[in-house]
């Protein structure tokens, strides 16, 4: 009997255990979609500084302002939403963009030399960076709780409380992105001559 009693203390503590993990990676993933936003809000606040410093530099490169302005109203939007596919969309826009702009600036030594833009390029690189690291965070915590869910005995508790699938951040399961080149595995030559 006593056997019994400690053995239902234990199934009781594993459970209490197992739900409580869970629960806290639950409300770490919420953490995490939020800390993207915020990254992205972030980001969305530097480019008018970005677009009003470089304006007078810039003023053969129209199509560059529209897109900036487009990326911005997009993250404004995401974060409306807090949709995680739509958050993600709207970081595809603004990284698209920033590509377009640093071209711009590699190829014009008077944008280049300029501090002011150096510096807000410097800004939106550290907040691309920790977008990044917001991301793994989330991807890993969602790894983390499905596979909880997934694995014996969480296969067999889960259900119990209701715990489902944790999307994460979603991608395409094919395409280029999945593929490295030997172009891209090849070590890199630097040559500064």
């Amino acid at each position: 009997m006593i056997y019994a009693i400690i053995l239902l203390a234990i199934a009781a503590l594993y459970l209490l255990s197992f739900y409580n993990r869970q629960k806290t990676l639950q409300v770490r993933i919420k953490a995490s979609v939020q800390e993207i936003g915020n990254q992205l809000k972030r980001q969305a606040n530097l480019i008018p500084g970005l677009v009003e410093s470089v304006k007078g530099f810039m003023k053969q490169e129209k199509g560059i302002y529209e897109d900036i302005t487009s990326a911005r109203k997009s993250v404004e939007k995401a974060l409306e939403t807090s949709d995680p596919k739509a958050i993600d969309k709207s970081q595809e826009m603004i990284n698209k963009v920033l590509g377009s702009l640093k071209v711009i600036v590699e190829s014009n030594p008077e944008i280049k030399s300029s501090n002011l833009v150096s510096n807000l390029m410097e800004e939106l690189r550290d907040t691309a960076d920790k977008l990044m690291y917001s991301r793994r965070t989330l991807i890993d915590l969602a790894a983390d709780f499905n596979t909880a869910i997934h694995t014996f005995p969480g296969v067999l508790i889960a259900p119990l409380f209701g715990f489902k699938e944790e999307t994460g951040l979603e991608t395409a399961l094919s395409g280029d992105h999945l593929k490295v080149s030997s172009t891209e595995t090849a070590n890199p030559k630097v040559d500064l001559n």
